[in-house]
């Protein structure tokens, strides 16, 4: 595996800059933001498309660095209710698919969407529960009216560019854990996976090492990020895990995001690397930093220093063993 970062994180640096600094820490791979939620701070997908030089001094000022792209991210919701918002994030996942496809990228991260519970609605719809019985009624027709169109397309066209989809698993969307994300697969194709994230999975009370095994089966798993959830367990034991208070409110949420290994410790990331590792992931570990508490040198850093000496004695466990 291979440790690389979310260049979303360096969004106030110019490309150069922020490649400079990734590049002085050692890693090996950047995941850049291409539109969506992340914006094009360092890529504009259009310009490099109509811009052949372009496009080679993109691709020059990554690899002179040392650095290769694990993925190229547009987390969005092309099935939005808004038709303006969902037609804006559709064309930012389709040049982002052409782009890679230029590239020779394999990956594109983004969210599975989430419609509204009917032609009429404004706003998206995330259901949470089967009763009453209008709950099951809503998904039903999101997920045969809206998510299984929009994705089976998708899946066509992802294979005439010879590129993969990455759906991170993330509450508000369709598909938010294993069973949801599996379905997804299922139905629409096996150009779609999983940009795989612990930290969505850890406030849902769900085990990573279990999930990494039973997505790694489908061979479903295409890019991980390494991001850390600390669970408030007072706030917690009161309130629940669905907790809609603003991520500022850190002292009264039941759960905030944190660097890897200030939610859960060593013994935890050991094992979610291992299981990659057991399921026959090779691909980047890709950090990403909404921690609230600590700035983004900080972070950044702290995340490096413990990822890295972990996936190096990971690599020397694998070729011992082989």
């Amino acid at each position: 595996m291979k440790l690389g970062v979310f260049m979303v994180l360096f969004g106030d640096k110019s490309r150069e800059d922020a490649l400079d600094d990734i590049a002085q820490q050692g890693l090996q791979c950047v995941e850049i933001g291409t539109g969506g939620y992340p914006g094009k701070a360092h890529c504009d997908p259009a310009l490099l498309l109509s811009d052949a030089s372009e496009l080679r001094k993109f691709a020059h000022q990554i690899s002179s660095r040392g650095l290769e792209i694990s993925a190229l991210s547009c987390h969005g919701n092309p099935m939005h209710p808004n038709p303006l918002i969902a037609q804006q994030f559709h064309d930012d996942f389709v040049a982002t698919v052409r782009l890679a496809a230029e590239l020779g990228v394999k990956t594109v991260n983004t969210f599975s969407g989430c419609p509204g519970e009917s032609e009429h609605s404004e706003n998206p719809v995330w259901v949470t529960c089967s009763w009453p019985e209008e709950h099951a009624r809503v998904l039903e027709w999101q997920w045969s009216e809206k998510v299984i169109p929009y994705w089976t397309k998708q899946n066509i066209f992802l294979k005439e560019q010879g590129v993969r989809v990455a759906i991170e698993l993330h509450p508000g969307f369709v598909a938010y854990n294993t069973e949801t994300m599996l379905r997804l697969r299922s139905e629409c194709g096996d150009a779609i996976g999983v940009n795989f994230d612990p930290s969505h999975l850890f406030w849902q009370a769900m085990d990573p090492v279990s999930s990494i095994k039973e997505l790694g089966r489908q061979g479903a798993i295409f890019h991980v990020h390494a991001k850390d959830t600390a669970i408030d367990a007072h706030n917690t034991a009161i309130n629940g895990v669905l907790d809609t208070k603003s991520f500022r409110d850190e002292m009264n949420r039941s759960w905030i995001f944190r660097t890897v290994g200030y939610g859960h410790g060593e013994v935890v990331w050991r094992q979610i690397l291992s299981a990659l590792q057991l399921v026959g992931y090779q691909g980047a570990v890709s950090i990403e930093h909404e921690d609230s508490l600590m700035s983004r040198e900080e972070g950044f850093q702290k995340a490096v220093h413990f990822l890295q000496s972990m996936l190096i004695k990971e690599q020397v466990q694998d070729v011992w063993w082989s």
